[in-house]
């Protein structure tokens, strides 16, 4: 036994949350035993202005020390500061499955030009109150993030710095896992973002039997998603944009949310359920994802020809020319672009030109979280600011909450069933504070369990 491997066995175990705690963004949590530490997921904080600073501060632990990471998915918010903690000096490996590693190359290489193209203009317009504007990493940054990968397997246990790893489907998006660690005789598991089970595109979580301790996420701890059926939701969206003439703006996430869409329209298209109008995915980093769908077929529920004629009906904008070229059309048409909460990307552009007109109508789909302009319209807001100007939303601005990726708290206490035995605690995050605690509650009510909504920043001795 190496004197590390020593070190670890012989050691206390402690938890760290320095992300997703108090939260629901920023997902970060650290493993140490003796000198060994392994950090599960490495998110982006997003949202409000306080939050999304952390990604500027010096992360608590210095990276050399950081033994490795395992992420449970590739959205950002799991994987964006990969491209900081790896700039501040972390040398070791990044484990996840195969899909997030392919997703990961398309995420991190297209946060990183939307962070230079955004920095320089704010450089050019003058709107930023930093001068000069700086990206918070570059795609020099992500490309070096992006080599310390190491696709692993589903199932397959491995062992880093005494730590065991296991990756179990989790559902929510192609790649999606669970990660339980194990070491010493003691595991923790991390739910990362759970998935549904009626889920049109993607199979629903693996249950798993036991754990130690656990630690659950609670995006919709708080709240039950809607019984109707989602599909027909979106029909009448489109049916009464249509009716007006006008332009659906549909603000998505490139992984995931994006494909359940095009998915839906093409199901509706196929049923003559709406018009046949003009569809657009604006988003070179979504059509990536989107043919990830073919390198992935055991992910997901989309037969390879259903998957054909779904894009068949949808004209895919590469260059940022075919997109401006977008505004200049009227409608009825339908726009499908990043970002899902509107904190940057194409989106922006569309929503600039095309939300003072109220013939038009920008569609909220999912969780939007809190401080964000998908926020900001769910709370009523009749102007949003855009590239330092406010923009008047006089656009319909409707709401599809039937489409989330995330368990709501009915299908996440039915995953906590499928457990055998009670954790010793578990451990509730990835959660605004009302989501959270709700979970906390029904979690004590129902199963009797010792639950806990740790604080940013706390660290918990599990042995």
């Amino acid at each position: 036994m190496t004197a590390g491997l020593a070190d670890a066995a012989m050691s206390t175990l402690d938890l760290a949350f320095h992300g997703a705690a108090g939260t629901v963004t920023g997902s970060r949590y650290l493993l140490t035993a003796g000198t060994s530490r392994v950090l599960v997921d490495c998110g982006l904080f997003q949202g409000l202005k306080q939050l999304r600073l952390r990604n500027r501060a010096p992360f608590p632990v210095p990276p050399r020390d950081v033994s490795a990471v395992v992420l449970t998915h590739a959205h950002l918010d799991h994987s964006g500061y990969l491209p900081v903690l790896v700039r501040d000096g972390f040398k070791g490996r990044v484990f996840a499955t195969p899909a997030t590693c392919d997703l990961c190359g398309i995420l991190l290489r297209d946060a990183a030009a939307l962070q230079e193209h955004e920095a320089n203009r704010a450089n050019r317009h003058g709107y930023s109150r930093h001068h000069p504007s700086l990206p918070l990493f570059t795609t020099a940054d992500a490309e070096a993030a992006l080599d310390r990968l190491m696709p692993t397997p589903w199932e397959r246990p491995f062992t880093v710095d005494g730590f065991t790893f296991r990756l179990r489907p989790a559902g929510h998006i192609l790649g999606a896992a669970t990660v339980e660690a194990e070491q010493g005789g003691t595991t923790v598991l991390f739910s990362g973002d759970l998935g549904r089970g009626g889920d049109a595109v993607m199979h629903p979580p693996r249950v798993v039997a036991q754990a130690d301790y656990l630690v659950i996420e609670s995006t919709y701890g708080d709240r039950v998603h809607p019984d109707s059926d989602p599909a027909e939701d979106l029909a009448e969206i489109v049916r009464r944009t249509v009716a007006r003439g006008g332009v659906l703006l549909i603000p998505a996430f490139a992984v995931g949310r994006a494909q359940a869409i095009l998915y839906h329209l093409h199901r509706l298209r196929t049923r003559g359920s709406i018009p046949r109008v003009p569809v657009y995915l604006d988003s070179p980093m979504a059509s990536a994802a989107t043919a990830l769908l073919h390198a992935h077929p055991a992910e997901h529920r989309i037969p390879p020809s259903v998957y054909s004629a779904m894009m068949e009906g949808v004209a895919l904008t590469g260059s940022v020319e075919e997109s401006k070229a977008l505004d200049r059309r009227n409608g009825p048409m339908i726009v499908v672009a990043g970002s899902g909460m509107m904190t940057g990307g194409r989106i922006l552009f569309h929503v600039e030109r095309h939300a003072p007109d109220h013939r038009n109508t920008i569609l909220i789909v999912g969780h939007q979280a809190e401080g964000t302009r998908g926020d900001a319209l769910r709370q009523g807001a009749r102007q949003l600011k855009i590239f330092g100007k406010y923009v008047p939303v006089r656009a319909e601005v409707a709401f599809l909450d039937g489409l989330s990726a995330h368990a709501d708290q009915r299908e996440l206490l039915d995953w906590l069933g499928g457990f055998e035995r009670a954790p010793r605690t578990t451990f509730v995050t990835h959660g605004e504070p009302r989501a959270a605690d709700a979970l906390r509650m029904r979690i004590e009510e129902e199963l009797g369990w010792t639950v806990r909504v740790p604080e940013h920043g706390e660290v918990v001795r599990l042995t």
